[in-house]
């Protein structure tokens, strides 16, 4: 029996990092389906786990060990499963760009919303500075003076020209960091910046549409300098709620919830109740109007019990 780290997941076979340093390929022990666990990988990258190695030098994961947290998408459009995308991390980074393509305030905040349920700190980075024009620009600052203020860092980077790149560098340190995004926001672009000896497939992103293409399918770890891990993950489409109930989305959005001990009541949905706080708020722009909407989205969302793929 070895204990060590799951580095990589290809969908059927797990990649393990022994505490003595050597990696294996790994299956997973088939009872592990039945622990209700719902989720599509009941195994994750940055899972800790025990392993038994067979003659061939393979090896089955027989446990795994309790995880400080993790964080979740929904696996698919109306699926009742989730997905894990990784375990026991330190931060997010969701990697962003306000054009080339566009990210929506909308998969922001629903980002946002997941990370802080799973009570995982998350930092913005706005990629491809070097491609935006004034106007473009100005959006970027004023997105980054919104989050900030709520209590999300943001940094600016340009992945291409190496420019910002530093400090994302120093965030890294000590930590273990999943990066997160659209696909074509340039993730591995600036994940092969910050180890150039990993050498990650990077795609483009389409003219016609302005989205990206899918390159990475698989969730990897990468140690960086310093005793840090860098999570690699699949280019995300949507971001659904999962296991959320229609009260607790509030509570996930800051300063919607700091406001809302001033509601007149106290289970205000901040649609149409009279004495709403929130709504006040919006109103003298103490609230962005970009975040109540998305926090709407979501409230919709549960309402139809559906997950809109298109943020």
């Amino acid at each position: 029996m070895e204990r060590g780290l799951v580095i990589k997941n290809t969908g059927s076979w797990y990649h393990v990092k022994t505490d003595g340093g050597k990696v294996v390929e790994c299956k997973i022990k088939g009872n592990f389906r039945l622990k209700e666990i719902k989720s599509t990988n009941p195994v994750a990258v940055g899972d800790y786990v025990h392993i038994t190695i067979n003659r061939e030098g393979t090896a089955l994961i027989t446990e795994i060990e309790d995880r400080k947290n993790y964080i979740v998408r929904r696996s698919s459009n109306l699926s009742k499963q989730s997905h894990i995308l990784a375990a026991n991390l330190d931060q997010c980074m969701l990697i962003v760009t306000v054009n080339y393509p566009q990210t929506s305030t909308i998969f922001i905040d629903r980002f946002l919303v997941s990370a802080e349920a799973y009570r995982i700190p998350v930092k913005l980075i706005f990629n491809k500075i070097d491609a935006y024009n004034g106007e473009e620009r100005r959006y970027m600052d004023a997105l980054t003076e919104l989050y900030t203020l709520i209590g999300y860092p943001c940094l600016a980077v340009s992945a291409l020209k190496g420019e910002g790149v530093d400090a994302v560098k120093e965030e890294l340190k000590g930590n273990v960091t999943l990066f997160a995004g659209h696909s074509g926001v340039g993730k591995s672009t600036l994940v092969n910046c910050i180890l150039p000896g990993v050498n990650i497939k990077t795609s483009g992103i389409s003219a016609y549409h302005n989205k990206g293409t899918h390159t990475t399918t698989f969730s990897e770890m990468y140690p960086v300098p310093d005793d840090g891990y860098i999570i690699d993950t699949p280019g995300i489409k949507g971001f659904g709620t999962f296991d959320m109930q229609e009260e607790e989305i509030g509570h996930y959005f800051p300063e919607i919830f700091k406001a809302s001990s001033n509601c007149r009541y106290n289970n205000c949905t901040h649609r149409h109740e009279p004495g709403c706080a929130v709504r006040d708020a919006v109103e003298n722009q103490s609230i962005s109007g970009s975040r109540y909407t998305s926090y709407l989205n979501m409230l919709d969302d549960k309402e139809e019990g559906k997950y809109r793929s298109a943020f």
